[in-house]
């Protein structure tokens, strides 16, 4: 039944952007293990697009470090050990606590409403249990935070970081009460950032990607 979902979604017209994603969401999840191989052909096959993207797919997939290719051989999946994936976290932690320390201090009125005002929209995926949904509120919601620190350098670096842990981020939703402690942990950013408390917001956001961290372990291989 799942492997009928995946399909229709894989279909004809699939992006290069759609195709990383569905790849990354099947590695990190154990559908595609670490030693696989990805050959161009088989993956134009499945989903029904010509090599073209699919190459541009792979190029993607090497930058977030989940496959590794040497030239004419497939790319082969890569092993993503707990204490890779915790050093990339660690990075994540103290830029996005850097992005909600100046937002507190920069975000104008209009900026702070509008991320309390998403915040508090998130509350019925939460109730929902809308995981899709609900992931893609919590990309923007972290951008809103990097754009709020009006910081163009800064910027750069946490969202390059964010793009090399998005498929962690995106699993971490599918484990069982993740949604509601994700709303929680927003919360405390909001209300931080809010008051113009550039301390506790940083604290918040730097503990939010610390358990973000922690309940994405589960999806890396243990051992060094």
């Amino acid at each position: 039944m799942k492997q009928t979902r995946r399909r229709e979604v894989i279909r004809t017209g699939t992006t290069v952007e759609q195709m990383v994603r569905a790849i990354a969401d099947m590695i990190v999840t154990g559908e595609i293990l670490p030693g696989a191989k990805l050959d161009e052909v088989s993956l134009a096959v499945r989903f029904d697009v010509s090599r073209t993207p699919v190459r541009e797919a792979l190029r993607e997939l090497g930058a977030m470090g989940l496959i590794a290719r040497e030239p004419n051989r497939s790319a082969v999946v890569t092993n993503v050990t707990e204490a890779y994936l915790h050093s990339m976290f660690e990075a994540m932690a103290e830029l996005e606590a850097i992005c909600a320390r100046l937002s507190a201090e920069r975000m104008t009125v209009d900026e702070r409403r509008a991320l309390e005002l998403e915040h508090r929209g998130s509350v019925r995926l939460v109730h929902a249990g809308a995981e899709e949904e609900y992931s893609a509120h919590n990309t923007e919601f972290h951008t809103r935070l990097y754009r709020g620190a009006h910081n163009d350098h800064v910027f750069e670096m946490v969202t390059q970081t964010r793009a090399r842990l998005a498929p962690f981020r995106r699993a971490q939703f599918r484990l069982p009460g993740r949604l509601a402690k994700s709303y929680e942990e927003h919360g405390r950013i909001v209300t931080a950032i809010m008051r113009a408390d550039a301390a506790a917001a940083g604290q918040a956001a730097y503990s939010h990607v610390e358990i973000v961290s922690d309940a994405s372990a589960v999806f890396a291989t243990p051992g060094e």
